[in-house]
């Protein structure tokens, strides 16, 4: 299952690089493309019998994925818990070609925390304990591999670009996204925010998967002043709510 994921991934990398953005983005990073060596490790943490849940999100972070090639993928998180880090890579990760002043790609080196994925890791670590017990019923992605900043080093998300740039990118984005529901076979999907569950939505309903339910939790960016407020708990009640988890593991 994770060798079809890998082959899904690729096709993925290679159909964004073709793509061009305009001002206000003037620099885009493609960690698929030079941070592949430990993308690729974790998308061997699928579990070959399917994923009954999976996570998805919107893009990668400039501190989480950008850095380590792992959806979400806070430095710490990818190295202490998750167990890929130099030593386990047959390759390192290098840099960008056009890599922004203000935005340096360190890999594992980075110092800089990546709040969102030390969020979300964090409390699947508290809940499962080790990654063997998370991956046996859950995986986590996201819709979008590109990095985009302004000139300033602002991050730009996805949702932002016109649509002239958004439409291509989204019809690359889709086709990963309906092959991953149909490689994982997943009972739930869950959007980690609204952004990312509308796009669930839409490939689901385009795509005509059948058996793949729905919902989504908090972002737990801190630019949401209630993923500020206790957002692993807000985060469960959701998923328990929802039937995804039970109240306790």
């Amino acid at each position: 299952m994770s060798d079809k994921a890998i082959i899904a991934a690729r096709t993925l990398c290679d159909a964004v690089d073709q793509l061009s953005f305009a001002e206000p983005v003037t620099h885009v990073y493609n960690p698929l493309r030079y941070a592949w060596p430990a993308h690729e490790a974790y998308l061997h943490s699928m579990n070959a019998g399917g994923t009954r849940v999976l996570f998805l999100g919107m893009n990668p972070g400039p501190w989480g994925m950008a850095q380590t090639g792992v959806p979400f993928g806070e430095v710490a998180a990818v190295t202490q818990w998750l167990g890929i880090d130099d030593a386990t890579l047959a390759e390192p990760i290098t840099r960008p070609a056009d890599e922004h002043p203000k935005r340096p790609i360190e890999g594992f080196a980075c110092q800089r925390s990546e709040v969102s994925g030390r969020r979300l890791w964090g409390l699947f670590a508290e809940r499962f304990k080790t990654p063997d017990a998370f991956f046996a019923e859950h995986f986590v992605a996201n819709y979008c591999p590109l990095v985009f900043m302004q000139e300033s080093g602002k991050n730009h998300t996805p949702d932002k670009l016109p649509a002239a740039e958004r439409e291509p990118l989204d019809a690359a984005c889709d086709a990963h996204l309906a092959e991953l529901l149909k490689i994982t076979g997943c009972e739930w999907a869950i959007g980690v925010g609204k952004y990312a569950e509308k796009c669930l939505r839409r490939v689901v309903a385009e795509s005509k998967i059948g058996g793949t339910q729905i919902a989504s939790i908090l972002h737990p960016s801190p630019a949401s002043p209630a993923a500020n407020r206790g957002w692993a708990e807000a985060a469960t009640r959701q998923l328990v709510e929802a039937g995804v988890w039970q109240a306790s593991p």
